[in-house]
């Protein structure tokens, strides 16, 4: 057999194995080994709303020693699975946790505004009541961001009924509720509930006040300033000496003693979901206000190791569609889809050098330049159908197609200003192929998207693991997602990826060694930065300005600049699979097909969608 193939061999068993090792090690931590029941929840809310979540219950929480209940929420455009640190953390000490899928999000129905998104935390906690394991006496709610405007929804709503299921509430990366809505004035609107708030010195959309001229103030000096002075008051006017963060203050309120506390860890808003001193937040706010049944110090954390296999499934995944793509190309069937000679535009004169830099770079520009306009004018940040059910996929999508536009002109003008002068021929390198050879191609890439969305679909189905790294996941998903995906998000994304596929390998040249050989890896690692460098420099931009002055660069991108997190792996790593298994096929549709619609799972699966 042809060595590339047994290499693929070996790297298909590789990339097998570490998704495999990823998921059985989520598993046993996500258990404590066995010692926590993990069940996958569907039930029926009261407004008729089908919910998902993930449901911890540690052994010796029975009916005759009830434990003590905490849900957990995502943001928005997450999912359940974004609260692991928490969920993992919790139940190990003890706690019943439930991690919900908000309305809209992952398994859970879909509805039309954020309004009624809000209202799940209530029935999430209303839930865990009436389970007779659960004391229904200590039940705590926790949510970073809309999960934490979702817990202060749940408190009215737990108010307006008179239910009483919440003690204890933890806002993570959302602002308190610090005034009356009816006058105005300074309240303790969560009675004599205990409340925390794990407050980001650099968050990017709460934690903002003015000061005494009015003067908007900057999230990191957000203990200094009102809001969270009365906060710490229990909804006094701030008066006397100033409250310090990460002190637990302790009045009388309705008769019992409730607590107040801010936590004012050192991140950014995302970087709550993977923060150790926000997990410990997290941890000390539960054991004071509910008492662990289990206590460990709040500083002993396993979930990293959960991120860590996460992220090695993650790995197994991205390598599995190399070799799984070449293997195929042995059978009868695909076998015309290989090709035992690549060619390469291998040199070029001064001209050709400098069209190659000049497209690089041109398209380096246009992608920073075209970004925020793009996304901020399509409106992709909305709360309700407007235009398209996901609104954050489509305005990616949409500048990621600007991008591809650009991309084909500016190969259009290399092709007919230089390359068929030097009679490069395009056929030969894959660009011109029969309808045939396209149909195949359109078939391989589909088998291996099938293939490597199977072995998540058992991840998750036998272990409930998937592989991920932060905000970036790939998971099992409900059938619709799929419908949703097709257009415009898979649309957009597939005319990108196959026209940055074409620019990476059928029209570029390798750099020759003096003694003749190829550094295709130089060539490769260089047009995944120049793919990555949008993503870089506008992250760069927000942030610098953002941790220097206190206030956000480009404030009109504070969310749309986030979703671009993801793509500082995505963009790199799909133009390393894109040469790989374009050095296989000659090919350049093919690695671009498997990419475009792999990430547009990607996109489409870890976001909300309305109705």
């Amino acid at each position: 057999m042809d060595r590339k193939y047994q290499k693929s061999k070996v790297w298909l068993c590789c990339a097998l194995a570490l998704m495999l090792i990823s998921a059985i090690a989520v598993s046993l931590i996500q258990t404590a080994g066995g010692a926590v029941k993990m069940k996958d929840l569907r039930w029926e809310t009261s407004p008729g709303l089908e919910m998902s979540g993930l449901l911890f219950v540690p052994e010796g929480a029975t009916a005759e020693n009830k434990a003590p209940a905490v849900v957990v929420s995502h943001g928005m455009y997450n999912n359940r699975e974004m609260q692991d640190a928490n969920y993992v953390e919790l139940s190990r000490r003890g706690f019943v946790v439930l991690s919900m899928d908000m309305y809209s999000h992952g398994w859970s129905d879909n509805v039309a505004d954020v309004g009624t998104v809000a209202t799940g935390m209530y029935q999430a906690a209303k839930m865990l009541a009436g389970l007779d394991y659960v004391d229904a006496a200590r039940i705590g709610i926790t949510g970073h961001s809309l999960g934490g405007m979702s817990a202060n929804a749940a408190v009215q709503m737990d108010e307006a009924f008179g239910t009483g299921y919440i003690a204890a509430v933890l806002l993570n990366s959302a602002d308190a509720t610090y005034k009356s809505a009816e006058t105005e004035d300074w309240a303790n609107v969560y009675g004599g509930r205990d409340v925390g708030i794990v407050a980001p010195r650099y968050d990017e959309f709460f934690f903002a006040d003015v000061d005494e001229a009015g003067q908007a103030t900057p999230p990191r000096d957000f203990l200094k300033y009102a809001n969270a002075q009365s906060f710490l008051n229990f909804g006094s006017a701030p008066a006397g000496e100033a409250r310090a963060a990460e002190t637990v203050y302790r009045e009388t309120v309705d008769g019992g003693e409730a607590l107040r506390v801010i936590y004012n860890p050192n991140i950014t808003h995302p970087w709550s979901h993977f923060s150790k001193r926000s997990t410990t937040a997290t941890i000390e706010f539960f054991d004071a206000a509910l008492g662990a049944p289990n206590p460990i110090a709040a500083t002993s954390q396993v979930w990293q190791w959960k991120e860590a296999f996460n992220f090695l499934g993650l790995i197994g995944f991205g390598i599995f569609l190399v070799p799984f793509t070449i293997l195929m190309t042995r059978l009868r069937f695909f076998q015309s889809l290989a090709t035992s000679k690549v060619v390469a535009i291998r040199e070029t004169n001064r001209a050709g050098k400098a069209w190659f830099w000049g497209t690089l770079g041109a398209g380096a520009v246009f992608a920073t330049l075209a970004y925020v306009p793009i996304l901020t004018g399509l409106n992709s940040f909305t709360y309700s159908k407007d235009p398209w059910p996901q609104s954050s996929p489509y305005g990616v999508a949409t500048w990621a197609l600007a991008c591809g536009l650009f991309t084909l002109a500016m190969l259009t003008a290399f092709y007919f200003l230089f390359l068929r002068k030097n009679n490069i021929s395009l056929a030969e390198r894959g660009v011109a192929m029969p309808w045939k050879q396209l149909g195949k191609t359109v078939l391989l890439a589909l088998a291996t998207v099938g293939a490597a969305y199977a072995c998540v679909f058992l991840a998750d189905y036998f272990f409930k693991a998937d592989f991920r790294l932060w905000v970036l996941a790939v998971k099992a998903f409900p059938p619709g997602v799929i419908w949703v995906s097709l257009f415009p998000p898979l649309v957009f994304l597939l005319v990108f990826y196959i026209m940055a596929s074409i620019a990476a390998n059928s029209i570029n040249f390798v750099k020759i060694t003096k003694k003749g050989g190829e550094r295709e890896w130089v060539n490769t690692a260089l047009l995944a930065a120049f793919n990555v460098a949008p993503a870089v420099i506008l992250l760069l931009v927000q942030y610098i300005g953002f941790f220097s002055s206190g206030f956000m660069a480009v404030p009109t991108g504070n969310m749309v600049l986030l979703w671009l997190i993801p793509l500082l792996v995505i963009l790199p790593a799909s133009t390393v699979i894109s040469r790989k298994i374009y050095r296989v096929t000659n090919n350049p549709y093919l690695p671009g097909l498997i990419n475009g619609v792999v990430i547009t799972l990607i996109a489409c699966s870890n976001t909300l969608t309305w109705t």
